[in-house]
């Protein structure tokens, strides 16, 4: 009985997890960007709020992945979805889509409001290296744990 709660468990979140991807969308136009991670309409953000555009890559095992993304007036990023490419899900027209993105943004701003946000830590690490620390935190926390209850 166990293992069928755990295999229809299991089908409803990948279900779930299809249905977000497959409803997640990105959409250019006069008014700004509007970003939908797969509930709602979407939120729009004003090209006058859009600071920078460009493009994440990230290096795993299994290739490169790309993902845009845009930066907005506050400082905060926001990936867009559906406008990436990797080795594992090609996307052959990411380049030109990407394009049409940034000719958006040249085209409904002024060039004195944008620029390139500093890179933070989190940009630097990749997630391997990022793994590797987390596991050593952890290893170090278990071990210490161990020591104080002996």
């Amino acid at each position: 009985m166990g293992f069928y709660w755990l295999l229809g468990g299991t089908v409803v979140i990948v279900g779930l997890c299809l249905l977000l991807a497959l409803r997640s969308w990105t959409t250019v136009g006069a008014a700004g960007i509007t970003i939908c991670w797969g509930f709602g309409r979407g939120r729009t953000h004003p090209w006058h709020e859009v600071r920078w555009i460009d493009v994440r890559e990230t290096k795993a095992e299994y290739g490169v992945a790309r993902m845009a993304r845009i930066t907005l007036a506050d400082g905060r990023r926001r990936s867009l979805p559906g406008l990436m490419h990797s080795d594992t899900y090609p996307r052959p027209d990411f380049d030109v889509d990407f394009q049409r993105v940034v000719n958006w943004w040249e085209l409904s701003t002024d060039q004195a409001v944008r620029f390139q946000p500093p890179r933070r830590l989190r940009d630097r690490l990749s997630p391997t290296a990022l793994g590797v620390i987390l596991g050593i935190l952890i290893s170090v926390v278990v071990i210490a744990i161990a020591v104080v209850q002996s």
